[in-house]
């Protein structure tokens, strides 16, 4: 044996749920790398290097590479709504929610201050030297997601419901082998488009942050960095928007593709039937959108 592979043997996590929350805290600080590095990018440029759509398509990239870098390990959720959503469905154990959730928190966080780090001089530059929320070179909205001023707290919490339950009500039937899945390979593009989709189409509001992991974690660091509790008084306190109606929004779209959809697909109908020898076998499967016949593994037997 190989000394990597003794030594990957060795060091390997035995402990599933570990195994599957250090995937979620990679995949969120890949995630939040990507989107806030934009961010801070587009605005410390003021604009020169980059645009708005620029930290939508960034986001956009960094949920399709989480999802490849730990789809296989944990699922590639990346968002407590999505958790949340799937452990009322009956795709996770509701054990696992608290402790994903945390982990991409914790993910989130750690992305956000490595391109607090990356960017400090930037950030300082453009902002000269003080930390705001608010003003004409508030800093804050690179990390975190804030209202825009003419939004008021209803319009804002519906904003948050709508997209996350736009979210659930796309993704869902990607993986769904009821309705027409996608290949697994696919998945994360797919995922990907569905967010650039919701990013520029329900972002002027409050930032589209679907994802309470992708505000707290940034928002928590920007408390910690340098930006003071303002940057969770500010607008009324609005910082639980993004973390309560994203999570009622995920469920509200999970259920919506539940009840209209799912229960409603054709079942696929699967005959089985064997040769008279009952060593050979004959596998027709029948889809709703397919009457073709199909035989797998079909062997003569000679008596």
């Amino acid at each position: 044996m190989e000394l990597g592979e003794k030594t990957r043997r060795r060091l390997k996590v035995k402990n599933e749920l570990l195994r599957q929350c250090m995937g979620e805290v990679l995949g969120t600080f890949v995630l939040l790398m990507f989107g806030c590095a934009a961010g801070a990018q587009v605005k410390t440029s003021r604009e020169t290097k980059g645009q708005f759509l620029s930290g939508n398509l960034a986001f956009s990239v960094g949920v399709m590479s989480a999802m490849y870098l730990c789809k296989g390990v944990s699922g590639a959720h990346l968002n407590p709504a999505v958790s949340l959503s799937l452990c009322v469905v009956g795709q996770l154990p509701w054990k696992k929610l608290i402790p994903y959730s945390l982990c991409q928190v914790l993910g989130a966080y750690l992305g956000s201050a490595v391109v607090f780090f990356v960017y400090y001089d930037a950030i300082m530059e453009y902002s000269g030297g003080v930390l705001t929320v608010t003003g004409q070179n508030e800093t804050a909205s690179i990390f975190a997601t804030y209202p825009s001023d003419y939004v008021s707290l209803k319009t804002s919490f519906l904003d948050q419901v709508v997209g996350t339950a736009l979210l659930m009500l796309c993704i869902l039937p990607v993986t769904d082998e009821k309705n027409t899945p996608a290949p697994d390979s696919l998945t994360p593009p797919i995922v990907a488009a569905v967010v650039l989709g919701i990013s520029i189409s329900l972002s002027a509001n409050c930032g589209a942050a679907i994802n309470p992991a992708r505000d707290l974690g940034p928002r928590l660091l920007t408390l910690s960095a340098g930006w003071g509790t303002e940057v969770f008084s500010c607008f009324d306190y609005w910082f639980w928007v993004p973390l309560v109606a994203p999570m009622l929004g995920g469920v509200l779209g999970s259920l919506l593709y539940i009840f209209v959809i799912q229960w409603h697909l054709p079942d696929h109908e699967v005959d089985e039937t064997k040769d008279q020898s009952g060593t050979a076998e004959l596998k027709h499967r029948k889809y709703p959108f397919e009457e073709k016949k199909e035989i797998i593994g079909h062997k003569e037997v000679r008596l």
